[in-house]
């Protein structure tokens, strides 16, 4: 479990992260929404020690991160920025290969050729693992860096935005993969997402900040409400009824709110 106690992050007399205190599930995929510039990203670099907070701290089963060694901490926590993305060439199994260092520090041994195998087979791309990540399509890209992801061996996995440039196919495809990444492996995920509505579907606990702050937390069916939406993104959202569940409709041209469209649906 992750605890973060008072988190704020600064820069100057800005303040990105205000007072966060939150509770971060084991084993379940939290998703992270929010306006561009609510505090998501930096959160995640928090989390994971990549930014050291202005004041706070966050323990990771119960020992503060502050108290432990960057090598430890690559041990149990994995996280892929949108800035992590390579621009050299190289192969699919080097990229790979790169998640042990935290175990090996470049030294591969028998373990960690294992757990590259493990990530490629994992991920489906063993068949490819010598192709070059530039001769990759999107969704065989993002494929290729989850992998290097696995191959860390964390129980923790952070994900900033991992449907950028996925189309509807590969997206879905991706959050699949995550869903068995929790069920299958018992990895704990929080992943930042603009979709509200991949969010709802893939998710099992939404957490929505706003100008650095927690503002609204919890479950799908709690979440997904129009006076929260609204409030969180300042616009007008409409919230309808699909096979039982509940959507996000962005636009209503007809001006009518789609609540009473779908009156008596099972919402």
């Amino acid at each position: 479990m992750i605890e973060i106690k008072d988190i704020s992050q600064a820069y100057g007399d800005f303040k990105v992260l205000d007072q966060i205190n939150l509770t971060i599930r084991d084993n379940q995929i939290t998703a992270l929404i929010g306006a561009n510039g609510a505090g998501k990203s930096t959160l995640l670099g928090v989390l994971s020690r990549l930014l050291t907070p202005t004041k706070g701290d966050i323990l990771l089963d119960g020992v503060p991160l502050s108290e432990m060694k960057t090598k430890d901490i690559a041990k149990k926590i994995a996280i892929l920025k949108q800035t992590n993305q390579l621009h050299i060439r190289i192969t699919i199994r080097d990229l790979v290969s790169f998640g042990r260092f935290p175990h090996s520090q470049g030294r591969l041994k028998a373990e960690d050729i294992e757990k590259i195998e493990e990530a490629l087979v994992y991920m489906n791309i063993k068949n490819i693992e010598h192709r070059y990540l530039d001769e990759l399509s999107g969704g065989q890209r993002q494929r290729a860096y989850i992998a290097m992801i696995l191959a860390q061996d964390t129980k923790y996995i952070f994900l900033d935005e991992p449907l950028n440039n996925l189309d509807m196919r590969y997206a879905v495809e991706m959050m699949t993969i995550l869903q068995k990444m929790v069920k299958e492996l018992g990895k704990t995920i929080v992943v930042v997402m603009h979709d509200i509505n991949f969010a709802a579907a893939f998710s099992d606990y939404i957490i929505a900040m706003k100008d650095g702050k927690i503002v609204e937390e919890g479950t799908i069916d709690y979440m997904m409400d129009k006076k929260i939406l609204d409030h969180i993104f300042d616009h007008d959202f409409c919230i309808a009824g699909v096979n039982g569940r509940k959507v996000c409709i962005y636009y209503n041209h007809q001006g009518i709110a789609f609540e009473e469209q779908v009156k008596g649906e099972n919402v």
